[in-house]
């Protein structure tokens, strides 16, 4: 019985009544239960309150077999990790947790003076509607990975790292809400402009169309038909929406940083990008794992389809957030770093290359994600704070 004053305290066993009735059994009572042998039934008999060993249906005990776990469509224990047949999904959660950090870390008082003394009207248009656009994409992200992937997946290797990617999302929506506030933006006012502003909206409902795809409570990946939608789908959220128009998304704000301005939202959006590009690269490597294993083959006109409508909203938002250039950086530079990425992403998803000739235009945007820091956070912290900048991040 539990001592409910103080109960940490072992358990007191309380012996039963004597029964003088009970001496007289009954052949009903003589019954074996179910699933116990004889030298169980005898423990029972002879050590009163010792707790019986449950049963076990041989037919679903089986140990896991490594070899027989899939990304999808599997049919081995979900919740037992090891032991892994994707190894690299649980480095991948490894790297992903030297990269922690949160936006408290950084000070943003420059930033603030910038803002308000050093940016011209057309570079606060840049740095406002930058904000505007991934304050809404990074929710979407969350809830692809939360909503629509995680619960396909069926090695729970993969969930491990996905749910620390929707916590990163989280933290991403925090860090520009934190750089919207420090400001003292219009909360308002910039979340709305995806709602009012076509050229982000039209991104937002390319994103919004593929994830309400996938996200019937009723799809059944056993279909060749959903099976290939799926993939296709997260292609997109991988290669196209995190691979290429976040990791070109942030190239406005480090551009006024190459130039000294907005410094601490830039280094916020340096650790983000790094997040981005470990997502990228673990939905690519995920979406190729699946179309090894169901053998699902994708019709290469959908996929030049989806990269040629994603530079198109590419460059419409260009044009909107960069109408006239500003000092060392143009739409034009914008959209050709957008092809050159979107290529690169695409031979690692195996695709045909979508924009043969395209250049890199931003040579230094690599160096964002590639740059190794080792700080103290301005001595918020005791101990020195080392991000995964020695990590491969392509």
């Amino acid at each position: 019985m539990l001592n409910w004053d103080d109960p940490l305290a072992p358990p007191v066993l309380q012996m039963p009544e004597p029964n003088l009735e009970a001496s007289v059994t009954s052949a009903e009572s003589t019954k074996m239960p179910v699933g116990l042998d004889l030298r169980q039934d005898r423990s029972v008999k002879h050590a009163p309150g010792k707790i019986q060993r449950p049963v076990i249906n041989p037919v679903v005990a089986k140990p896991i077999n490594a070899d027989d776990k899939r990304v999808v469509n599997g049919l081995t224990d979900i919740n037992q990790l090891a032991p892994f047949k994707y190894p690299w999904a649980w480095e991948y959660f490894l790297n992903a947790n030297k990269n922690h950090w949160t936006p408290l870390d950084i000070n943003m008082t420059q930033d603030v003076h910038d803002y308000q003394h050093k940016l011209t009207l057309e570079e606060r248009h840049v740095y406002e509607n930058v904000l505007s656009y991934l304050t809404t994409s990074d929710i979407l992200a969350m809830r692809n990975i939360g909503l629509a992937v995680m619960e396909k997946m069926t090695a729970p290797e993969l969930q491990i790292y996905q749910a620390r990617q929707v916590y990163e999302e989280a933290m991403h929506t925090w860090t520009y809400q934190h750089c919207i506030e420090t400001i003292g933006l219009d909360q308002g006012e910039i979340y709305n402009r995806y709602r009012v502003v076509p050229e982000i909206h039209h991104k937002i409902q390319i994103c919004n169309r593929r994830l309400d795809s996938v996200l019937r409570p009723n799809i059944d990946l056993n279909d060749r038909d959903e099976l290939e939608n799926f993939v296709l789908a997260y292609t997109f959220f991988a290669g196209v929406f995190e691979g290429t128009w976040f990791y070109n998304g942030f190239s406005p704000i480090f551009a006024l940083q190459r130039r000294g301005l907005m410094k601490g939202t830039a280094e916020q959006f340096q650790y983000i990008m790094r997040d981005e590009v470990l997502h990228a690269s673990f939905g690519i490597r995920v979406c190729n794992q699946i179309v090894l294993e169901e053998k699902v083959k994708l019709d290469p006109k959908v996929i030049q389809h989806m990269w040629e409508e994603a530079e198109a909203a590419e460059s419409q938002y260009a044009h909107f957030l960069l109408p006239d250039p500003i000092l060392g950086y143009s739409a034009t530079d914008h959209i050709a770093q957008f092809r050159f990425i979107a290529n690169r992403r695409a031979n690692k998803l195996h695709h045909k290359i979508p924009f043969p000739g395209a250049e890199n235009s931003l040579p230094w945007l690599d160096e964002q994600a590639n740059l190794k820091k080792e700080k103290n956070f301005f001595e918020t912290r005791v101990t020195e704070y080392q991000t995964g900048g020695a990590l491969n991040w392509d």
